[in-house]
């Protein structure tokens, strides 16, 4: 196992403006609310989904299996979000996902953001939050990302964390019904390393 909290804890990423944390049952309305009023602008760029997968049961399924995988060190799913007049408001999500141990030590990110918060350089900082989870609690080596070779934000969301371009898959993923060429981006320890320690020599 590789989870560092109790069982009545959820681990808290921290940014300057957002917060991960694991889904809980408590933000259903709100995710509901953001999924279902960005359907149209997420859909080019996601797996296909009904409004079955937007029920009440399939939220409640989702929750349950994030936080086992979680326990078991193989995926974490997190929500980013940030307050708002004492309240926390549900912005998008990051992924961790297929965690790798042994001779590999890697992990695929991927993230979403709802529509109304697109554009602010939130998820930056929100994947900016999640790569010392990554390298310093888990001890991984590697960090791997993919996009849709028109997707320019998420390119700019990765190059700005130190991310780099290291090849081109094709027929990756299925996108939205159909099989979608991808752009392969990955960060390794070192490079994080090297960027965290220019940034501390210049505060």
């Amino acid at each position: 196992m590789f989870w560092p909290w109790t069982s009545s804890e959820t681990p808290v990423l921290e940014g300057t403006t957002v917060h991960l944390r694991l889904p809980q049952l408590r933000d259903y309305d709100q995710w509901y609310a953001l999924r279902r009023s960005s359907r149209d602008f997420l859909r080019p760029f996601e797996p296909r989904w009904t409004e079955l997968d937007l029920a009440r049961s399939a939220f409640v399924s989702r929750v349950r299996r994030g936080r086992q995988e979680a326990v078991e060190g193989t995926d974490y799913s997190f929500f980013v979000l940030r307050m708002n007049n004492g309240a926390e408001e549900l912005l998008g999500g990051i992924t961790l996902s297929n965690v790798r141990r042994r001779a590999a030590q890697h992990v695929n990110l991927g993230y979403w953001m709802g529509q109304p918060f697109a554009g602010q350089g939130i998820m930056t900082e929100a994947v900016g939050a999640t790569l010392p989870f990554i390298f310093d609690t888990l001890s991984l080596h590697r960090a791997h990302a993919a996009f849709l070779p028109h997707n320019m934000a998420s390119r700019r969301v990765l190059e700005k964390n130190g991310f780099v371009e290291e090849g081109f898959a094709e027929a990756y993923l299925q996108i939205d019904g159909r099989w979608a060429d991808h752009v392969l981006f990955g960060l390794t320890r070192e490079r994080f390393e090297s960027r965290r320690y220019r940034n501390d020599w210049r505060v």
